[in-house]
């Protein structure tokens, strides 16, 4: 019974799947651009936006689980996590062109090209994982050196350990996931990407408490489960798209290509140092916070749990106005990407600017339903009150982003994260945070600024080449 009732919920899943594929390669008739645009982009969206939620949720499981132990292990996950978001990103970067050349093959109805995307896409992610885990390894030993707190890093190693372990299975995981967003499967490869998150609840719940028998382990716990169902899922995800029988086509032998590696390559290498110069500076960000005390560190991962978790709509966004792109230059539709991109900043917009109010007013009482330490609620009240509107200047940046990856516009975007992160955003955190003694929330605030400018910039520069694409 159970069996049927899953083989029927994957058939209404693959259902779903075509008529987003159906809708996203063509435009419907003579409604304003927005109006046509605006459903088929959110149709595909939600399923992404879904998806990296549910990557989002082993960092919040981790949170609330390891809340009761106090703030020394809050503050560890949030110096783990500050710094293993460099390399997330960076992978991120590096594999996306895997994404963006499977929509091409897709928007031009050429499905073995991705399997042989794919393929090599694989490659490049075992190599980039298996790097990105030996840096952050060997990176432990700095963090005595950058001031971090030392009754923090007293408990770190084992945990700092599994989340750089857990880098190689997460960039193999997201080829594949790449691969059933761009080509149509993007709410298959959701209910695959969740999986691992209900997973991690119950390994937790074992491992942090030493429930069936298991020692109690804490923190170091926790970073196995993760490390454990983080595997789970790239399993999961490579199994189905290799093996289900509606994906045959994409797998059609294909011949090992140093082209098509050099291809993927030449442009993963400019998005992933762009990934990197935004996620280095937030790893700064999260090592300058570290400098005021453990209690800051517990608040700032309060902070970033809630507003990584909300800021997976704009990513969301982003990757869908990139594959969108991508799927209409495929099909030779050029005109239609000032739309798309239009549409995708708008909701964004909306978005990110109602949850700047609620943190404006509300972030005491978010920070409340996590910890009860009053000095950890302050802290993070005081990070909340200047995180919307770094979060709302996120998320416009990011979008103008993905569109601009869609059209394989990667160079100027890359010079504009090196000025607007590291020659604004840090040093005025500095200035904001220890200069004019503000604490953690200016130093949020003074990154905030910069993120300003790099919205303000990456937007101009999709508007002028998306014109430039529609003739005008």
């Amino acid at each position: 019974m159970g069996a049927r009732l899953s083989i029927r919920f994957l058939h209404r899943l693959h259902m779903l799947d075509d008529t987003i594929a159906m809708t996203t390669t063509s435009p419907t008739g003579r409604r304003s651009a927005l109006a046509r645009e605006g459903p088929a982009l959110a149709r595909l969206a939600a399923p992404l936006v879904a998806g990296l939620v549910a990557s989002t949720g082993m960092a919040v499981v981790d949170t609330v689980m390891l809340a009761p132990l106090g703030a020394l292990p809050l503050a560890a996950v949030a110096l783990g996590g500050s710094v293993s978001l460099v390399l997330y990103m960076a992978l991120y970067g590096f594999v996306a062109p895997v994404g963006l050349f499977a929509g091409r093959h897709f928007g031009a109805g050429t499905p073995a090209g991705i399997g042989h995307v794919a393929r090599h896409g694989a490659l490049l992610a075992l190599s980039g994982g298996a790097v990105a885990a030996l840096l952050m390894a060997a990176g432990f030993w700095l963090l005595p050196r950058l001031g971090q707190p030392p009754e923090v890093l007293a408990i770190l190693l084992p945990y700092w350990l599994c989340l750089s372990a857990l880098l190689l299975p997460y960039a193999l995981g997201l080829v594949a996931k790449n691969l059933l967003d761009a080509a149509g499967r993007p709410w298959t490869g959701v209910l695959l990407a969740l999986l691992p998150v209900p997973l991690n609840v119950g390994l937790n719940w074992v491992l942090i408490y030493g429930n069936l028998g298991f020692p109690a382990l804490g923190l170091t716990g926790a970073g196995i489960a993760s490390l454990l169902a983080t595997a789970i899922g790239a399993a999961l995800l490579w199994a189905y798209a290799r093996h289900a029988p509606a994906l045959r086509a994409w797998w059609a032998p294909r011949r090992p290509d140093a082209a098509e590696l050099r291809r993927q390559w030449r442009e993963g290498l400019p998005m992933a140092l762009q990934y990197t110069l935004e996620g280095g500076a937030l790893a700064v960000i999260g090592l300058l916070v570290g400098q005021f005390g453990a209690v800051a560190l517990a608040g700032h991962q309060i902070a970033q749990a809630v507003g990584n978790t909300l800021y997976m709509l704009p990513l969301g966004m982003a990757a869908a106005v990139g594959i969108r792109v991508a799927q209409v230059i495929g099909a030779g539709e050029g005109a239609r990407v000032a739309a798309i991109g239009q549409a995708g900043l708008l909701v964004v917009s909306v978005w990110m600017g109602a949850f700047a109010l609620l943190f404006l007013f509300a972030g005491g009482w978010i920070a409340g339903r996590f910890v009860d330490d009053p000095a950890v609620v302050a802290a993070a009240a005081g990070i909340f009150f200047v995180f919307g509107f770094t979060q709302l200047m996120d998320g416009v940046q990011s979008v103008s982003l993905g569109a601009l990856r869609g059209m394989l516009d990667n160079a100027w975007p890359t010079r504009i994260s090196l000025l607007a992160y590291w020659g604004i955003a840090l040093p005025l955190s500095v200035l904001f945070g220890f200069g004019f003694e503000l604490g953690a929330p200016g130093v949020w605030g003074g990154f905030g600024v910069g993120l300003a400018v790099a919205a303000l910039a990456l937007s101009w520069r999709f508007a002028r080449l998306s014109r430039r694409m529609a003739g005008g």
